[in-house]
């Protein structure tokens, strides 16, 4: 008889439960209970009988398999676990998509009854095979989670052969759970702030990135203070009186939230930001230069200048021998330029340095732009002066918001990939199944595989 014909077999009473390990070999080599067990990727059920539907659409066949709970895990309310009252037993039968078995379509069939929770309500009964509310089983949905942070969803849509809302749907479940059973604001010292561009129109989400793990702990929509004061909301007074850094950049609607509920935490300033500061001043330097050259009538001049951007503006160590040999000419033809080149790299000098050589390397640049006769750099010695208290406590801990920055490149790759998503929430969720460690292993491996 074929494994086939056994399937069709019913009824067949076959117990799967993790707690069945009597013995493992049958007449065959394998228990059906285990072989049900790892098959279905289920624990703590019943298995009544097998059947065929050949019902479908598309004409193929599908593999029922009628279960329910075991004795224990009945009358328990699906949000909560505890044992309840029966409330009613509705007549009909409910479905839910197990994992494919080869090209053929498993689902596991019960009936569905209520329960009275009273913390809850009347909630339908908890089944040990599925998450409340979703018509999948446990491993098909962390199957598509693990598979959507490492593909587009029309993919794996196609691949599993369900729909794109589908996949949301259950991505938003396993974020759910999986956030509920971890405290992500726990243990916070080190943090970073910062927000990114989600889509056209002035629309932004603030993200929390935790220093030490480099995960990210919290995101919402929005960039202004009232965004950063419900992160401290959710954080607590107690946990914020625990944070030690806070890196971000120039913006006072996050510093000053910061200084309002974590006074004692030192707040610094991304070095990056400030060199970025720079290096938008020497650009402003050198087209402020070759419009002068165009208006004046020097349009061959005006022209060479055009061409000297990326040699003004990239690190020393990154360029090219043709444009080591432009910056060259600027240093002996274009005075005003090269000076403002200089100031730019001495800036990077300063954060490359740190410490207390740092901070004097910072007071001799601070005074150098402040006489260099260059608007645009007097402009931004100003502007250092401004957070010099902040630069320097970034000088002294060498902390940066490069963890910030770098889930911001991959907020923008989970964008790019998707073609846009169509609400914040929707971003928010893929961030924190990829970003936060809410990704769910394959069925039947570790975390470690």
């Amino acid at each position: 008889m074929g494994f086939h014909d056994q399937l069709g077999r019913t009824p067949c009473h076959v117990y799967v439960s993790g707690c069945e390990d009597r013995n493992d070999h049958g007449r065959d080599g394998v228990r059906p209970t285990r072989l049900l067990r790892d098959l279905l990727g289920v624990q703590d059920t019943v298995a009544e009988s097998t059947t065929w539907d050949t019902s479908n659409e598309d004409g193929q066949q599908t593999l029922i398999i009628r279960v329910r709970p075991k004795a224990g895990q009945r009358r328990r309310c699906s949000r909560c676990q505890r044992r309840c009252a029966g409330y009613d037993r509705r007549g009909e039968r409910r479905r839910w998509r197990s994992l494919d078995w080869g090209t053929t379509r498993v689902y596991l069939e019960a009936h569905t009854y209520r329960v009275s929770c009273p913390e809850h309500g009347v909630v339908i009964a908890h089944v040990p095979w599925a998450r409340p509310a979703a018509r999948h089983t446990h491993a098909f949905e962390d199957t598509v989670a693990w598979w959507t942070a490492r593909a587009p969803s029309s993919t794996v849509a196609e691949f599993l052969r369900i729909t794109w809302r589908t996949v949301q749907a259950i991505i938003e479940r396993v974020v759910i759970e999986r956030a509920g059973q971890t405290d992500l604001l726990a243990g916070l010292r080190r943090i970073g702030i910062d927000e990114i561009s989600y889509r056209k129109g002035q629309r932004y989400l603030t993200c929390v990135v935790d220093h030490d793990t480099g995960r990210l702990v919290w995101a919402a929509e929005g960039r202004n203070s009232q965004t950063i004061l419900k992160f401290f909301d959710a954080l607590g007074p107690e946990r914020a009186k625990l944070l030690t850094h806070v890196s971000a950049d120039g913006a006072e609607w996050i510093h000053n939230p910061v200084r309002a509920r974590a006074p004692q935490a030192v707040l610094c300033l991304d070095p990056f930001h400030v060199v970025q500061w720079a290096t938008k001043a020497v650009d402003k330097v050198r087209r402020g230069l070759w419009n002068t050259l165009r208006g004046e009538g020097n349009t061959h001049q005006a022209s060479d200048l055009k061409g000297t951007r990326w040699a003004v503006l990239k690190n020393p160590e990154n360029l090219t021998g043709e444009q080591r040999t432009t910056l060259a000419a600027i240093a002996k033809t274009n005075n005003r330029l090269y000076r403002a080149y200089l100031l730019k790299e001495q800036l990077r000098a300063v954060f490359a340095t740190r410490g207390k050589v740092g901070r004097v390397l910072l007071a001799g640049w601070i005074a150098w732009a402040t006489r260099c006769r260059i608007p645009e750099f007097v402009k931004l010695a100003t502007t250092i002066r401004k957070y010099l208290d902040l630069i320097r406590n970034t000088l002294d801990h060498g902390l940066s918001n490069a963890r910030s920055e770098s889930t911001n490149t991959h907020l923008r790759v989970l964008t790019r990939r998707a073609y846009g998503f169509r609400s914040p929430e929707a971003l928010i969720t893929m961030a924190m199944l990829t970003r936060s460690g809410l990704c769910p292993p394959l069925p039947g491996r570790s975390s470690k595989d």
